[in-house]
């Protein structure tokens, strides 16, 4: 069974949901792909103690402060390449940026050398199902660009500025 909540942000109405294991999808209005989790049946059950906790995680992360994905019980679901994509982007440091061809040389590197692709880690941070905790906001474009952001570029700029990074250095893609 899947649960899910509704929670107020500055980037407006975020959307949590949760499962036996751990909290396992936060999404930003603008987001246009929920987890494939979310298939199956979900019931809206505001007081769980994981959405409590992620609550508490956010109120901290939106007053500037810099609270770690592992202070919450995550249980994002998706392919074994994802879950190992997901785990190198909650590696990134508050304030901090990569790139998508950093993050596959990771991943490579943790395969023993096998080339990896900037194109497929990508695909798997853009289906990344718990944003803002598990940071994919921090991934930009080899050329500097923001790239695309599943929340909308707007929000990828304003968590990187309340981190405290230099967003001018940035390009805009659209």
């Amino acid at each position: 069974m899947i649960y899910k909540t509704e929670i107020p942000s500055p980037l407006g109405t975020l959307t949590l949901a949760a499962d036996a294991e751990g909290l396992c999808g936060l999404w930003l209005p603008a987001q246009k792909q929920f987890t494939d989790a979310l298939l199956k049946e979900v019931e809206r059950k505001d007081n769980l103690p994981v959405f409590a906790r992620t609550r508490a995680w956010l109120d901290r992360y939106f007053k500037g402060k810099a609270p770690s994905p592992d202070e919450l019980p995550l249980h994002p679901v998706g392919t074994a390449f994802q879950q190992q994509v997901w785990a190198v982007l909650r590696t990134i440091p508050y304030g901090e940026t990569t790139t998508y061809s950093a993050v596959a040389e990771k991943i490579s590197l943790s395969q023993g050398g096998k080339k990896g692709s900037s194109r497929a880690v990508g695909g798997a941070v853009g289906r990344n199902p718990i944003s803002i905790i598990i940071p994919c906001h921090r991934v930009v474009g080899k050329s500097g660009s923001l790239t695309g952001y599943a929340g909308g570029i707007a929000a990828k700029k304003y968590l990187l500025s309340l981190e405290g990074v230099d967003i001018d250095k940035f390009t805009d893609p659209r």
